[in-house]
């Protein structure tokens, strides 16, 4: 168990001495989600002063200025998180390092909970800026869910890390050619993630694939303490459950994609 602790502290130095080498990957991580922030806080305001004008409910306006600017910032925490898994895997690809990794006694699993580590670490860099940010900015703070605030990240992250997981396994059946999956999965699912709108305002035969979605029952979560000031554990046992079965999937698919690229050797090819 030790020596498995290890070689998982190993794989994440080694990535922590990466970004700590590249002041450009710094900045990148903290820029995105701050500017991310500050544009969609103006939007969010102009919304809630649109709102305030007389007839158009300033307490409505004000609860839509919440609502989005909170669902941007738990937005980004997913989509930092599963860019954290996949940029993990893909820096190693670029290097040409899966072969030294795995001459190594690292075990595929302490690699990717490695990544799961520094998946963490890299999204709070990012994130915390950007949601301490917001106070001066627009008097607005995450922090004000309350405990509710860690249910919320906790599925967010969990959902990045099997989304994460599930981009390794076809980039590692479909080769390096198909890295744009990195940036274009997560997006692809955003709308049917009720970000910024209910699953009721989407049609109805979309709404089965939203409700399936961890990240649809988490800003459900959000918009009913935002509304009605009330936390709904339902949600939160929702996204927890399925993010359970699909991170069950995603491994599996995984290691499946793992061993066919070992025994084609395709692990040694990999690279620019």
């Amino acid at each position: 168990m030790m020596k498995s602790c290890e070689r998982i502290y190993a794989v994440l130095i080694r990535h922590l001495y990466i970004l700590r080498g590249s002041k450009a990957r710094i900045i990148e991580i903290i820029y995105w989600p701050s500017v991310q922030m500050i544009l969609w806080g103006f939007i969010s305001r102009f919304f809630a002063m649109s709102g305030s004008t007389p007839g158009g409910g300033g307490g409505m306006g004000e609860k839509a200025f919440g609502m989005l600017l909170g669902a941007v910032l738990l937005w980004d925490m997913l989509f930092r998180t599963q860019l954290g898994v996949t940029l993990s895997y893909l820096e190693e690809v670029w290097a040409r390092n899966l072969g030294h990794l795995f001459v190594s006694p690292l075990r595929p699993y302490e690699w990717w909970m490695a990544m799961m580590v520094y998946s963490i670490l890299r999204a709070l860099a990012g994130m915390l800026p950007a949601t301490i940010l917001a106070i001066p900015f627009y008097g607005y703070s995450l922090f004000d869910l309350g405990l509710p605030l860690l249910f919320f990240f906790f599925n967010l992250m969990f959902m990045g890390w099997w989304l994460g997981f599930l981009i390794m396994a076809l980039l590692l059946k479909a080769g390096q050619g198909a890295e744009t999956l990195a940036w274009a999965l997560t997006f692809f699912l955003a709308p049917f993630c009720a970000v910024y709108y209910p699953i009721s305002s989407l049609p109805a035969w979309i709404q089965p694939v939203a409700s399936a979605l961890p990240a649809s029952h988490v800003f459900e979560g959000l918009r009913a303490i935002i509304n009605h000031g009330t936390f709904e554990p339902s949600h939160m046992w929702w996204a927890f459950l399925l993010n359970c079965g699909y991170m069950a999937l995603s491994m599996f698919l995984l290691q499946l994609s793992f061993n066919s690229a070992r025994k084609a050797g395709t692990l040694l090819q990999s690279g620019e």
